[in-house]
């Protein structure tokens, strides 16, 4: 917990995981940041403090967590939103009025909300969706007021990936910001800014927080440039994470690597598993070798991450009697929780996606998807032939 493990090249992640950017408490000597539930802080002088002068603008508990995670991401800085939108939000608040964004097309549809609902009114955003695998695609669309590249990968919810190196290099060549969406995948599992990406975004109330007890959401840069930048926003329109929800985030990140190991380990098998099942049409992972970008998988994440969808051999239906009939996995919105989700993604996270893009991107009602938890695979594959049994 000391300045030297955040540039250390001999701590291992798990070591980072606990150790990173972290400082033992200046006042009491304890070892877990505490929670500074404090609006404002005393001024030895007008303008003259420790650092902290009002919480919208500084707090110990969030500054501690942002360390964290700028260092887990191995970031040049870091800012703590009150949800993975708001952070969302800020990003789009660097580009100027009437910009535009290329994007991935398989999207989460709160970030599609965003850009078409929000900021194409508000800030007259457009937003062109592509394939991000495909990098012809990627420089086709970039326009003279295109301000990002925005990608998901894996993406949400058919786990499609993109080449980090190859979106960096395009969005340098163009002079164009990068942001990668890397919620699916964690900082233990992918760290896109060692792919020379320029920003990551997440919702920490995903695999970063990882017991579905907070909402929020991070940005991590690259350079001192976006730090200014992002700093500034951050403070001006005030999305800031709460301190509860900022020791909540710092206590994840401790056991984020050991976590991540586990969602993948146990994500794998229940892949395997549902690959071999007669109910199920087709299964979407990573760590697959049916996966189509498998061996981009291999090459810039550790493993397959916690996230499993899969196309039922059903009608709508029959689908939502399986989700209906599960036990222990629980039907519920979000994703990255020690304990295994379930849902819809043509109801529930993409219900806000127009019915013929929802098709277009290939969400269609027998689609389900996984959030794999830290359960013991035996009693999941048990829940899981149970549920299917109504097929």
């Amino acid at each position: 917990m000391h300045d030297n493990i955040r540039n250390s090249r001999l701590a291992g992640p798990n070591t980072r995981a606990v150790h990173g950017g972290q400082h033992v408490d200046p006042s009491t000597g304890a070892v877990t940041t505490p929670i500074y539930a404090t609006s404002t802080f005393v001024q030895q002088a007008p303008g003259v403090h420790k650092g902290y002068e009002y919480a919208r603008s500084q707090n110990p508990t969030r500054a501690a967590f942002e360390a964290a995670i700028a260092d887990a991401e191995r970031g040049h800085a870091a800012f703590a939103f009150a949800s993975g939108l708001a952070a969302e939000a800020a990003i789009l608040d660097l580009a100027p009025h009437g910009s535009h964004v290329v994007a991935s097309e398989d999207l989460y549809g709160g970030s599609w909300r965003l850009f078409h609902r929000v900021r194409n009114h508000s800030a007259n955003l457009e937003a062109t969706h592509v394939d991000p695998a495909d990098p012809a695609a990627i420089r086709a669309a970039i326009r003279p007021n295109t301000a990002f590249i925005w990608i998901e990968t894996p993406s949400n919810p058919l786990l499609r990936l993109a080449d980090l190196e190859a979106v960096a290099a395009i969005g340098r060549e163009h002079g164009v910001l990068t942001v990668v969406d890397n919620t699916f995948a964690s900082p233990a599992v992918q760290r896109p800014l060692e792919h020379d990406i320029d920003i990551v975004v997440h919702s920490v109330t995903k695999y970063i927080g990882g017991h579905s007890d907070i909402v929020g959401g991070a940005i991590v840069v690259r350079d001192a440039e976006l730090e200014q930048k992002l700093a500034f926003l951050q403070n001006a329109t005030g999305g800031i994470l709460d301190p509860f929800s900022s020791f909540l985030a710092l206590r994840g990140i401790k056991t984020l690597p050991l976590r991540m190991q586990r969602h993948g380990d146990n994500a794998l098998a229940i892949a395997r598993w549902l690959e071999a099942h007669p109910r199920v049409e087709r299964v979407i992972y990573p760590g697959l070798q049916s996966h189509p970008q498998h061996d981009l998988a291999t090459r810039q994440m550790s493993n397959g991450g916690g996230m499993v969808a899969a196309y039922l051999k059903a009608d709508e239906q029959q689908t939502v009697e399986v989700l209906k009939r599960f036990r222990l996995i629980a039907l519920a919105e979000s994703l990255g929780a020690v304990e295994s989700l379930v849902g819809q993604p043509w109801t529930m996270s993409h219900g806000s996606l127009p019915e013929a893009d929802r098709l277009a991107r290939g969400i269609r009602p027998n689609l389900i998807r996984l959030s794999i938890g830290i359960e013991d695979v035996e009693d999941l594959t048990e829940d899981l032939e149970q549920a299917l049994a109504i097929i």
